[in-house]
């Protein structure tokens, strides 16, 4: 099947969206055409004359690692643009980034978890063009876990942070383009938002259907396979667990020095999780928690991408390794995000109400019931806004 992304139905018929004369960009090391060529060559080549560059998190060659390690903007050697840095102190653009702008465009690859800090930071963007009245336009591009399933915990009032700053489901199964616009329209500021549509993806493909080449979007995801892991994986941050940050299977690996490998992986055998294998394993992180220790622990293998639930998978990992290990098992502590007073758990699930289940060892299948009508409040929500 082939793809057509946003960025490349922009560069086909610039015409056809209000640019103005000097566009910005927000864009990142996977912002790039099926050809692989950059987002920003790209829209210079066609004659388009951007004025301004902006980058999230991980910076716009996605080099630095994660959780507030914060890069600073600069000037492009190539090109003489300017580059503006949305991670660190300003995390949404100030008047003075935005000046003499005619338009927005963003282009960021995201990973389908509500925790993936792009989405925050498009959010943030269209918040402040729409204070200054600059259109913004979205370059669409595919979910890579698909666009038909929906997960997990949404957000309770006073939990808010940069994992989080919408209520959403952990797994929303909407595009960037489909959740920007349901966000924005939330706050009355999607009128000068426009959606670029990808043409030919369908909401049951994964990323491996649409034919696309994958390229990190963050140093951390590697592969789609992370990608579909990582709406469970990341909510390990929340913990004294290593998720395998540091080695060549992030968020796959998952373990500990004091973890007992086989222990782990029979406790998790008889969760009888959907779609889930676990393999005893060993793995030593060259960087981030247990760096140049040997950990134990399990490997995540996905039988069944279509029936594999990753959040209810890492909620039950978490959970084990808690009642197996209890005298070495704790909860991180903040700062996480910028969020310098909760849990980090707390602010990755919404609430205390996934911490508190862990420690009361309540069991997966009870977890299922208790996201579900969140799951489906959000589900009819988001009908209104599916371009696919």
């Amino acid at each position: 099947m082939s793809i057509c992304t946003g960025l490349e139905k922009i560069i086909e018929n610039p015409e056809n969206f209000p640019m103005g004369e000097s566009p910005g960009l927000l864009c990142h090391s996977a912002s790039v055409t099926s050809e692989l060529t950059h987002a920003v060559d790209a829209i210079i080549g066609r004659g388009i004359l951007l004025s301004v560059v902006f980058g999230p998190q991980h910076g716009i060659g996605g080099t630095d690692q994660a959780n507030m390690i914060e890069w600073e903007g600069d000037r492009d050697g190539r090109t003489g643009l300017p580059i503006y840095s949305l991670y660190g102190e300003n995390r949404r653009p100030t008047a003075e980034m935005l000046s003499g702008l005619s338009s927005m465009i963003i282009d960021l690859q995201d990973v389908g978890a509500r925790y993936y800090t792009y989405i925050w930071t498009a959010f943030l963007c269209i918040r402040a063009c729409s204070g200054q009245g600059i259109p913004v336009i979205i370059a669409d591009r595919p979910n890579p876990i698909g666009g038909d399933i929906i997960e997990g915990p949404g957000i309770d009032s006073g939990f808010s942070s940069f994992v989080g700053l919408g209520d959403i489901p952990v797994r929303h199964g909407l595009t960037i383009g489909e959740l920007l616009m349901l966000l924005a329209t939330r706050k009355g500021i999607s009128d000068n938002l426009h959606v670029a549509c990808v043409e030919g993806w369908q909401r049951s493909m994964k990323w491996p259907e649409t034919g696309l080449h994958w390229v990190n979007p963050s140093p951390n995801m590697p592969s789609y396979l992370t990608a579909l892991v990582y709406p469970g994986g990341c909510l390990v941050e929340g913990t004294n667990l290593s998720e395998g940050r540091g080695t060549t299977r992030p968020f796959e690996y998952i373990g500990a020095p004091w973890v007992d490998a086989y222990d782990l992986a029979a406790a998790l055998d008889a969760e009888e999780l959907p779609a889930a294998i676990f393999r005893p394993c060993e793995f030593k992180p060259a960087f981030d928690k247990f760096a140049g220790r040997t950990c134990r622990g399990i490997q995540v293998h996905i039988l069944d991408e279509n029936e594999f639930r990753p959040v209810l998978t890492y909620y039950a990992i978490i959970k084990c390794v808690r009642a197996l290990c209890p005298k070495h098992f704790r909860w991180s502590e903040p700062p996480y995000e910028y969020e310098f007073d909760k849990l980090p758990i707390d602010i990755l699930a919404g609430s205390t109400a996934f911490r508190d289940a862990v420690e009361n060892d309540i069991p997966a299948t009870e977890m299922v019931a208790l996201w579900r009508a969140n799951e489906d409040v959000f589900k009819n929500e988001r009908r209104g806004f599916l371009l696919y």
